[in-house]
């Protein structure tokens, strides 16, 4: 069997990170058996499907680097195709028109409620030969079996079994002339020759209605799997409407891709007890038969710990070119600075986000505009600037501007004046800096440079720290 799997998310908003693993499922699935990965775009709810959302959904998964094979294919562009399938199901007798007014279905729900049965449609113009011309007003309905049952092997959830009699016979084209979505859904699997169909649970009654159509249309019937859900730590379901956060807003965060898909792979999915997993590993070891289908929750400690692991660990040619995208966002202009790649070099072991280090790194490129007074009146006074008068010409004569020159003037001032070495390295790092926290005073200095560096003690040294200062 070639193996074909596919996401088909709607463009009524983000995705969360339940779409997400959903989609990273289906796509580790068709990568570990050799297929292909689809993306498809349902979009059949043309009030609230946006090209923004749209947008969001394509950036979400380049980002993961969550590529795809065919698509985006948008259902909105195949309405033709699926109208003529509908148009041979009514030949045929799959299928009909109902006339029933809205009047008469929600009569007919009022009494069902009242009489304690599930709420459904009745069959009431089934069988009905109306004389009826074509354009008058109504919908398209699936001829549902009326006995038997739909039994099918749910890969994560073994053998699952509904009686037909439970199942009504749901619309397929609404009276606007518009398929509905579980129509096709059906079309599509079968055109797009799916043989894997990886979602949430929440589809899982979906399911008997897209069998019974299939089966009608003659289609194949894929595989299915039902991906439990994700919970947030009220145990509740995310979900767009109860608190689950759009993917890209952990990007704005600050988080590595390779964190969040390692963290959303191991929320049903494991490989032994290996915490820290890659996408290659995912996709060499990924099987359905190991997944869950017990619900899962969220752990934003866990997602932090994961990306202080993946900031530390991968190569940081890699993590500056993530740090740029946040530091553009910062407006930090870097071009009369250091290397990006030196900067995470310095950072990396104290910052848990990428936003946290892109904030951290101003200093590197920019003169900062004025010192906190309360900064200035505890780091320099009268005998502080002494000491700062006397580093500052040792490092004004250092040849060669290097980390280890640059500690040994610092030290040889601290030994010079009989004080500890902090006396010294404090005072210098709010001068050059701005701020009290920076790496190794010597490391800081070194990369920021010996002109900037100078050029700021200068400041302090002449009182002009209230002065806005040019980059």
């Amino acid at each position: 069997m070639k193996i074909k799997t596919r996401f088909a998310p709607s463009p009524t908003g983000y995705l969360h990170a339940g779409n997400i693993r959903t989609a990273l499922y289906s796509w580790l699935f068709s990568r570990h058996m050799g297929g292909q990965f689809v993306l498809r775009i349902e979009d059949t709810n043309l009030e609230r499907s946006t090209p923004q959302a749209i947008k969001v959904i394509t950036s979400s998964m380049q980002w993961l680097h969550l590529d795809w094979d065919e698509g985006p294919y948008f259902q909105s562009q195949r309405f033709k195709r699926y109208n003529t399938v509908i148009e041979k199901m009514l030949k045929n007798g799959t299928a009909y028109k109902c006339y029933c007014s809205k009047e008469r279905l929600t009569a007919l729900r009022n009494q069902q409620i009242i009489n304690g049965n599930k709420p459904c449609y009745d069959g009431y113009c089934r069988n009905k030969k109306y004389q009826i011309i074509n354009d008058f007003k109504n919908v398209v309905r699936f001829c549902n079996p009326k006995s038997g049952s739909v039994i099918f092997n749910d890969k994560i959830r073994g053998s699952i079994k509904f009686y037909n009699e439970e199942l009504d016979d749901l619309i397929i084209r609404r009276s606007d002339g518009l398929p509905t979505y579980n129509f096709c859904v059906v079309v599509d699997d079968w055109d797009m020759k799916i043989s894997h169909v990886i979602r949430g649970e929440d589809h899982i009654n979906n399911t008997p209605r897209q069998i019974n159509i299939l089966k009608a249309l003659g289609a194949p019937i894929p595989e299915y799997a039902h991906v439990s859900m994700i919970l947030n730590d009220s145990a509740k379901k995310l979900s767009k409407r109860y608190s689950a956060v759009n993917i890209m807003q952990y990007r704005e965060n600050g988080y590595l891709p390779e964190a969040i898909l390692n963290h959303l792979v191991r929320l049903g999915w494991s490989h032994g007890n290996q915490e820290i997993i890659s996408l290659e590993e995912m996709k060499t070891f990924f099987t359905l038969d190991a997944v869950s289908k017990s619900p899962s929750f969220f752990n934003i400690e866990k997602l932090n710990w994961l990306n202080y692991y993946y900031i530390n660990n991968m190569p940081e040619q890699k993590i500056a070119k993530h740090l740029k995208w946040h530091i553009k966002k910062l407006g930090i202009k870097t071009h009369n600075g250091p290397a990006l790649v030196e900067v995470v070099k310095l950072l990396k072991k104290r910052c848990k986000t990428l936003k946290e280090m892109a904030k951290s790194c101003r200093y590197f490129y920019e003169d900062y505009d004025q010192l906190d007074d309360a900064f200035y009146n505890k780091y320099f006074h009268p005998n502080a600037k002494k000491k700062l008068k006397i580093i500052y010409n040792k490092l004004s004569l250092i040849p060669l501007w290097t980390k280890e020159n640059v500690y040994h003037a610092i030290q040889s001032t601290a030994d010079e004046l009989n004080v500890n070495i902090g006396k010294i390295s404090m005072p210098l790092r709010v001068a050059v800096t701005g701020t009290n926290q920076s790496p190794g005073i010597d490391a800081t200095l070194c990369t920021i440079g010996k002109t900037r560096s100078l050029q700021r003690l200068d400041i302090i040294l002449n009182d002009n720290h209230q002065k806005e200062i040019k980059t």
